[in-house]
């Protein structure tokens, strides 16, 4: 009897795993060997930005600067986002993607080296939105390069890709970060901040220099100034724009207020700290890619998908109102990374099959600087109702929010099936 059960156990172990294996080498199958080089610089840069999540906590404990101008700090951080990604994405569109890409990772090096040196609040608000400036011009440019060297079927799962490595680069950062504070202090991250971005740049002109600089066509150029839609006056955009800012503001309270919410209540060190980071990290690190891949083959579209993962951040916040017990954290993790490995993919994707041609910098920049306007008032807002009425007022407000981008889904589906319908009468 024992053997048998133990056979069954073995077979459906067995099945599972095989399942897993398959499900995996499926997902990667196909993709342009640009589009994995562009993964491993990526994961080059974003092991090392392991600055960022330790930010506020640097800001406060070393600098002794107030939760309040954390929040201005985290402002100035997600308005240097901002007008990077919007130079990025023109740039892009008039002179490439290579030169910026290039020119973005060195730099930005160059700026985390010299963060080290400030210690005053002004300055370091200036320093970070200059560092933000030259750093998030990466963004766009890297999108339409991702457009370029991916064919129209494996577009979504190259993004993925794209994502998968940042977030073992997250996995891996804070882990190491908090690692780093631990044995040799802070100033040890702003040195190999400032590496990884180098290193991530020299390996960029070394692999890819011969097949990069591709520059706008001239016909798309023409037809970019015929077609009438503009990223300006393209309403469907826009109000898919909040949903992204909204899922930004929700998400990247993860790195701005939770490593201050977890050494507060529950008096966690900077390497326990890091380790819940990673947590998240390794959680989208592992499942993203099967679970983007199989929703590909369902007959749900982008924004449906959209609208399930604002459903799990919304519940995500709502769980923090439960007693202050850190399995409900563990559940937010949970709760918060499911929402982003259905969310992040998709409104990318989406970004990118809505901009006309000619147009791709510019929609991927409006695109990132939704993203960027969520570090400028996401934070702030945070660290605001945190500093005057308390973590679960946050948790509830966050909730909130998550349920209006729930609402903003169901308008965005609806003017999207009107605009279907009005494209089919037209072609009739």
């Amino acid at each position: 009897m024992f053997k048998v059960y133990k056979q069954s156990l073995s077979g459906i172990f067995s099945k599972y795993s095989t399942g897993i294996f398959q499900s995996y080498k499926q997902s990667f199958s196909g993709l342009s060997r640009e589009v994995w080089l562009i993964a491993l610089m990526t994961l080059i840069n974003r092991t090392g930005t392991m600055v960022l999540p330790f930010l506020s906590l640097y800001t406060v404990t070393s600098l002794g600067f107030s939760l309040t101008q954390v929040g201005s700090l985290m402002m100035f951080f997600g308005l240097g986002s901002f007008i990077g990604s919007w130079i990025g994405g023109r740039l892009t569109d008039r002179i490439g993607f290579y030169n910026i890409i290039f020119c973005s990772l060195l730099l930005t090096g160059v700026a985390f080296f010299f963060l080290l040196y400030i210690k005053t609040f002004e300055a370091m608000c200036a320093g970070i939105f200059l560092t933000m400036c030259i750093a998030d011009t990466f963004r766009p440019a890297m999108f339409v390069a991702l457009k370029s060297y991916s064919k129209p079927e494996n577009k979504t799962r190259s993004l993925t890709l794209i994502r998968l490595a940042i977030n073992l680069g997250f996995t891996l950062g804070p882990a190491l970060g908090g690692l780093i504070i631990a044995s040799i202090g802070f100033p040890g991250l702003f040195w190999i901040d400032a590496f990884t971005c180098v290193a991530a740049a020299i390996l960029f002109v070394m692999t890819l220099k011969n097949r990069a600089n591709f520059k706008p066509k001239k016909e798309d150029i023409i037809k970019d100034k015929l077609n009438k839609r503009t990223v300006f006056n393209d309403k469907i955009y826009w109000i898919f724009l909040i949903c992204v800012f909204i899922i930004g503001v929700l998400f990247l309270q993860l790195f701005s207020v939770f490593p201050i919410y977890w050494a507060d209540v529950f008096e966690l060190n900077e390497l326990q700290i890091g380790l819940f980071l990673s947590f998240n990290g390794f959680l989208v690190f592992l499942l993203e890619m099967p679970l983007v891949t199989n929703a590909e083959k369902t007959k749900y579209s982008e924004m449906q998908i959209l609208f399930f993962s604002l459903i799990l951040f919304a519940m995500a916040y709502f769980v923090l109102l439960l007693p202050d017990y850190l399995i409900f954290s563990v559940a937010f993790i949970v709760l918060l990374s499911f929402g982003e490995m259905y969310g992040f993919p998709f409104t990318n994707s989406f970004a990118m099959d809505r901009a006309p041609k000619g147009r791709e910098g510019r929609y991927l920049a409006i695109y990132s600087m939704a993203f960027s306007m969520a570090h400028i008032i996401g934070p702030k807002t945070g660290m605001y109702l945190i500093d005057n009425y308390g973590y679960k007022y946050n948790w509830f407000a966050m909730g909130t929010l998550g349920l209006i981008g729930v609402t903003l889904t169901l308008w965005l589906l609806k003017e999207l099936k009107k605009e279907k319908q009005l494209k089919e009468k037209t072609n009739a």
